[in-house]
């Protein structure tokens, strides 16, 4: 019934800079520098990513380059004293990479990102072979859709779905992404469920209800239209 989500295909970044395991320290800032990103896929063979090395990566370099870490510091920072002498890609890369494939919808995508706490993901397919990045601002895309598409979405996704004509009558608005849906409904047991798949379209921000329970007759083929406007409250549907 629902609409298609995006996947991260559809947002991702297909022309893509990295490295292999012997790129010179110098090398990765420059191409971070000139490509304006913060972090690198390590590759090797046809394409396949073993590893990223990001900005935090080269950060102890600079960080230990004129210090003497005391003994307590030394015991806590391994890795980052390691890397700190680090001058290839290979000692410097996080390996495993975390990694998204292609066909992962953008919720899948943002929470792989969450828990690993990066800022851009290597986009692979089922062999490991590089086939782009994405990034959070990507992931941000869905929300640039118009009111409109929403709010066409919204009628035909779930109010067609959910409160069908006859016994309902919906008006949907959609202002900055929030959803309204106002009017009556037969059944207002299904307000929690409208609410969820309101929630689960791509660009919407927030959903609120003005829904009345109606009892209509059978052979009422009424609609409300654009202009309609409902005044009684039905409450608020919570969060999915």
């Amino acid at each position: 019934m629902h609409g298609t989500p995006h996947i991260v295909s559809d947002v991702m970044t297909q022309t893509v800079a990295a490295v292999g395991r012997g790129a010179a320290f110098k090398e990765m800032v420059q191409l971070m520098q000139d490509w304006k990103i913060s972090a690198l896929p390590v590759i090797e063979g046809e394409g396949r990513v073993v590893g990223v090395v990001s900005e935090a990566d080269l950060l102890p370099k600079e960080e230990f380059r004129d210090s003497d870490p005391d003994r307590s510091t030394q015991l806590r920072r391994l890795s980052d004293l390691a890397k700190a002498g680090a001058v290839t890609a290979e000692e410097l890369m996080t390996s495993p990479a975390h990694t998204v494939r292609a066909d992962a919808t953008l919720a899948q995508a943002a929470r792989i990102m969450a828990r690993a706490r990066v800022k851009r993901l290597p986009v692979v397919d089922a062999v490991g072979l590089l086939q782009g990045v994405v990034s959070r601002a990507d992931l941000l895309k869905v929300f640039l859709r118009t009111d409109e598409e929403i709010a066409e979405e919204v009628r035909r996704e779930v109010v067609a779905y959910l409160f069908p004509i006859p016994g309902s009558r919906v008006r949907v608005q959609v202002a900055d992404g929030v959803v309204k849906l106002a009017g009556q409904v037969r059944d207002t047991s299904l307000v929690p469920v409208a609410a969820r798949l309101i929630r689960a379209v791509e660009g919407v921000v927030d959903v609120d209800f003005d829904l009345t329970r109606h009892a209509e007759p059978t052979g009422s083929r009424d609609a409300f239209t654009d202009g309609d406007t409902l005044a009684d409250d039905a409450g608020t549907a919570g969060p999915a």
